[in-house]
């Protein structure tokens, strides 16, 4: 995919500062709940660190089946919502059909491209932040063997694991990583089971890191990682308290700033429509270091991965994005 800028028209903000009594933002959450210990979680601390900044509340929804997107947004914007936020790439279609229907209403999306002249989409580098979190598995791992658990197996979460491995290579050439996806439709961003399945699979045949990009179904693999005796690295949000001791770290992907941002600048009248890619240049991706998991982050390994960081924001480091055309070189 190549790389997104601004459109043109981002120039003009969406729509007027907003009236605080008319003002209502809305958010309607994707498949695995707003308490998903992950993606729709980090939405959710964003959309209420504004509330509770603000005093403004905002409606939401949580769509429990594919069916509910479409109604739930169109809802929203009869309401009277503005802006509505979608949360996920698979809300695209219903927030590219609605905003045509509702001109008048700011919408924004994260993780998917929606040409309207009336969105803002949000999309991320995760492969950068995922390159990190792969230097520092290669690092901690005493077998040379590493794991990775997707969710739904689409170029997105392709995207994360590639980075993954392009990262582990880069600070050992000679590392292994073993990769598992846990299905093909929605219902695999949410089966713990199954994760943890797909994770003791790969600590049998040698893995002692795991990374897991998998929504709801990684916190199955979090346990089973604890279980086992092996490492974990979390995703989206800073997930290094779940099992401290087992967290070597969280790849972060800052959905919450996102979310926060949405409703601040459209509050402001300045919520501005095109295209806002959010990499490590700009602290939209990156990895968690906290009082969780400090102590098993050596010297070497920050100096590992802070050569990386700068390595990338350098230009340096070209980090392979696999969505660029579908193939992971490493």
């Amino acid at each position: 995919m190549k790389q997104w800028v601004f459109a043109a028209i981002a120039a003009i903000g969406i729509g007027a500062a907003a009236d605080a009594a008319e003002f209502k933002p809305a958010v309607v959450f994707d498949m695995g709940g707003k308490f998903d210990k992950s993606f729709n979680e980090g939405v959710y601390e964003g959309a209420e660190r504004f509330a509770k900044e603000s005093g403004v509340k905002y409606l939401e929804f949580e769509v429990t089946n594919e069916t509910q997107r479409e109604q739930a947004i169109r809802r929203m914007a009869r309401k009277g919502a503005n802006p509505i936020l979608g949360v996920g790439f698979a809300q695209g279609p219903a927030i590219e059909k609605i905003a045509k229907e509702y001109p008048d209403t700011s919408f924004a999306i994260i993780d998917s491209v929606v040409d309207v002249p009336n969105v803002q989409s949000i999309v991320f580098n995760e492969h950068e932040g995922s390159f990190l979190v792969g230097v520092l598995a290669a690092k901690a791992s005493k077998t040379g063997k590493l794991g990775f658990v997707g969710g739904m197996d689409i170029p997105l979460i392709r995207r994360f694991a590639c980075g993954y491995v392009g990262g582990a290579q880069w600070a050992n050439k000679d590392i292994e990583v073993l990769q598992n996806m846990t299905g093909s439709t929605p219902a695999a961003w949410n089966d713990p089971t199954k994760g943890a399945e797909l994770a003791r699979s790969q600590f049998d045949r040698g893995a002692d890191v795991v990374f897991a990009a998998a929504g709801s179904t990684g916190l199955g693999v979090l346990q089973a990682a604890e279980d086992a005796g092996k490492k974990a690295i979390g995703v989206d949000s800073n997930q290094n308290y779940l099992h401290p001791g087992t967290m070597l770290t969280s790849m972060l992907k800052r959905v919450d700033i996102a979310a926060y941002n949405v409703f601040k600048s459209a509050k402001a009248g300045e919520l501005k429509p095109g295209i806002n890619v959010l990499g490590l240049g700009e602290n939209g991706v990156g990895w968690a270091l906290d009082e969780h998991n400090k102590a098993m982050i050596t010297d070497e390994m920050k100096a590992a991965v802070a050569k990386a960081e700068a390595g990338i924001k350098s230009g340096e480091i070209k980090v392979h994005d696999y969505m660029a055309d579908n193939t992971c070189p490493y």
